[in-house]
């Protein structure tokens, strides 16, 4: 009995491989947080956001939009956030502690979203809409703002977009009656759902 160990090549595509740099710069930007890097370590956090962006497009350009694709990259953003959470307390423990609020409420948009996701479909979410894009590019950008000395009232607003982004997900999987991805909006899974119901009257007419 023979084993396949080829990588199957649906896997090998350029999206996929773009999300998959974010696994492998995962510890490179904790031993540069660690060892106290700061300039390094937010130029690599840099490209990591870059990959997280050009990821998405280079799937809808390809037309490689998976499932597999999306739930790949709902893995690698929630490592990345991890790691900007535990690094930006070893590089910038005085800002985290003054912030803390509006980082727990940050965490928590990215933690209640998927525990909501398991308990109903026993399985991580990644629906990616617009308004979880929205709220990931606003809390990249303040962060810059925040750890390179700016005012935090940007970073403060993000955190707020974060909540308005994870409440929609909420919504969504408890709208849904079975796992989906690559949603847009919360507007796009109502519209189905009304186009659902009517369907019936309509026939019955």
């Amino acid at each position: 009995m023979t084993m396949n160990l080829k990588p199957n090549p649906e896997l090998l595509t350029l999206p996929n491989l773009l999300t998959c740099f974010r696994f492998v710069i995962a510890p490179v930007l904790l031993w540069l947080a660690w060892h106290g890097y700061k300039n390094p370590f937010l130029v690599l956090l840099a490209v990591a956001f870059l990959s997280d962006a050009l990821d998405g497009i280079a799937a809808r350009l390809t037309g490689q939009v998976t499932q597999f694709g999306a739930m790949l990259d709902s893995w690698a953003d929630v490592i990345i956030y991890l790691i900007i959470a535990i690094s930006a307390w070893w590089l910038w423990p005085n800002v985290v502690k003054r912030e803390l609020i509006y980082v727990i409420l940050i965490i928590s948009s990215y933690l209640l979203p998927a525990i909501v996701g398991i308990i109903k479909f026993g399985s991580f979410t990644s629906y990616h809409t617009w308004m979880v894009k929205f709220a990931a590019a606003t809390m990249a950008l303040t962060l810059y703002i925040l750890f390179l000395g700016g005012p935090a009232w940007p970073f403060r607003i993000a955190s707020i977009i974060c909540v308005l982004a994870a409440a929609e997900e909420i919504a969504i999987t408890l709208l849904l009656s079975e796992k989906r991805s690559n949603i847009s909006s919360l507007w796009n899974v109502l519209k189905n759902l009304t186009r659902k119901s009517s369907q019936p009257n309509r026939h019955n007419q």
